[in-house]
């Protein structure tokens, strides 16, 4: 009786374990993909938004649409750009740029891409108001011939080729996208390594090798993306087998699995930021002495030793010195007595209650907490509150938020991209200007950085900006996190991308 009491547990518990990663034990694909030499099953922490690179600019979306599309540049691993759609360019000129695109490269739907596919995506990307800063400054897209397009600029760039290498920057195809219409973004069509296959809302999209790209077809047949929310249900997944690599493990989970030697714990640097923001269109995050008396009553350690494992180190800066520019500005150090001063005067002696919203990410929630304990030391209330990945990106571009929790990772490794998107008037909102901060003077710096062409005054040019943004607070900088993914032992070829953008293209499983 015992033994059938056992045996039903342990049947009972793996039906609990599927559903709570989203398979389901009668469908073969959740319950064997992961163990299939020619299938890699990949979990991250939230679903994508959207397939159309230019409809959304989150890590989620753009770490599945790199399989899908390429770019005319990409960023080798120095942060230099390289050929990829482009093979060459020259510059005539300080606002021109001819670029020759390969021949012979095939779309999904099997046409060749031409140059009149570079002239609609570039010009589609500078209509989109979520990523049209990127390569905001492009005057004109001319098509040469089928195979060359000339790029005019209104100023000169400094950044653009590093801002053509953005994911969201893709080449797509004109007649695709076009018959697509509003759904292409749930059926996409590029060039890249894998083309799309399926997408179940909320738990897993299916791509499946293009046998005619331009590179070679991929050694790996298909590749599903899981999405699972908790670490420990991805941990769990490793465990059984049904799941090959998992990205962003942290904590008790991540040193389980780094002492497992079932498994493998890639680890390194990334162009990322992790930072509270603070809604600056909202009382009080409007009065700089209370932003000021927040960031005196952090301390960033015990967020860094406790959530991140001592994976990463404290922030001062808007941009890391994984970035071209980065500038070691002052860093704020925990003062109780300061910050209670601080926000006394500004006229809550006594505190206030305040929100902070998070995503459904495991990581944020914990600092969150931390921030809560640290902010009651001064009086301020502060309830934490969980926010659906879309919502939250929807709500806080509308400014429905008082302070929230988010990244940022400089994709482009130049400055103009790390800092230009977080505090320019021109991106507020769902470009990546969430605290909707303004400062003329911020902004004219900017487009100074943007237009010259000296590194040496667009170094100081960018050393003057990280320091008003110091003084200003728009947000508080928290950590420059290290990034994981933890693979089976069987795979091979896994390289981590700065940009978190991780190509499994060469990817296999042994």
């Amino acid at each position: 009786m015992k033994k059938k009491f056992g045996l039903l547990v342990t049947i009972i518990l793996s039906m609990l374990f599927l559903v709570a990663c989203g398979g389901d034990p009668d469908k073969k694909e959740g319950a064997s993909a992961g163990t299939a030499k020619d299938t890699l099953v990949i979990a991250q922490g939230a679903d994508a938004k959207s397939l159309d690179p230019h409809a959304s600019n989150d890590n989620p979306s753009s770490r599945i649409r790199v399989q899908i599309y390429d770019r005319l540049m990409e960023l080798d691993d120095n942060g230099v750009p390289q050929p990829m759609l482009a093979e060459s360019w020259e510059r005539p000129d300080d606002k021109t740029i001819i670029f020759h695109l390969r021949k012979g490269v095939k779309f999904h739907n099997g046409d060749e891409m031409k140059a009149s596919d570079v002239k609609f995506s570039l010009e589609r990307a500078l209509a989109s108001p979520e990523v049209a800063e990127i390569i905001s400054g492009i005057n004109s897209v001319e098509v040469l011939d089928d195979y060359t397009v000339k790029v005019t600029t209104e100023k000169p760039m400094a950044a653009i080729l590093n801002n053509l290498a953005h994911t969201t920057i893709a080449i797509l195809s004109e007649k695709a996208t076009k018959e697509a219409g509003d759904k292409f973004g749930q059926n996409p069509i590029g060039t890249g390594p894998y083309k799309f296959v399926s997408w179940q809302s909320g738990d897993r999209i299916t791509l499946e090798a293009f046998p005619e790209y331009w590179q070679g077809e991929a050694p790996t047949k298909n590749v599903i993306f899981r999405n699972i929310v908790e670490d420990t249900n991805r941990t769990i997944g490793l465990e059984t087998g049904e799941l090959d690599i998992v990205y962003d493990i942290s904590g008790m989970d991540k040193n389980k699995l780094k002492d497992d030697d079932r498994f493998v714990l890639i680890e390194g640097p990334q162009a990322s930021l992790t930072y509270l923001g603070f809604n600056m269109k909202k009382a009080p995050y409007d009065n700089p002495k209370v932003r000021e008396a927040i960031s005196y009553a952090i301390d960033q350690k015990p967020i860094i030793d406790t959530v991140f494992l001592g994976a990463g180190d404290p922030a001062n800066s808007i941009i890391g010195p994984n970035v071209w520019g980065h500038y070691d500005v002052e860093k704020f150090t925990q003062d109780i007595e300061k910050a209670k001063a601080l926000l006394a005067e500004a006229g809550f002696p006594n505190g206030f209650k305040a929100k902070i919203w998070v995503n459904d990410n495991p990581v944020r929630r914990d600092i969150a907490v931390i921030l809560q304990d640290q902010l009651k030391q001064i009086g301020i209330d502060l309830a934490i509150e969980t926010v659906e990945w879309g919502a939250f990106l929807d709500g806080t571009a509308r400014g429905d938020h008082e302070m929230f929790l988010l990244g940022w990772g400089t994709v482009t490794r130049d400055p103009d991209y790390g800092i230009y998107e977080l505090v320019s008037t021109t991106t507020m909102g769902s470009a990546g200007n969430r605290s909707f901060y303004s400062n003329p003077t911020v902004d004219k710096l900017l487009e100074e950085g943007r237009t010259e062409l000296d590194p040496e005054k667009r170094k100081a040019i960018y050393k003057e900006i990280q320091e008003i943004i110091r003084k200003d607070i728009p947000m508080y900088m928290i950590i420059y996190p290290l990034q994981n993914v933890v693979t089976q032992k069987n795979i091979k070829n896994f390289k981590l991308d700065s940009a978190q953008s991780h190509k499994i293209y060469g990817v296999t499983k042994e």
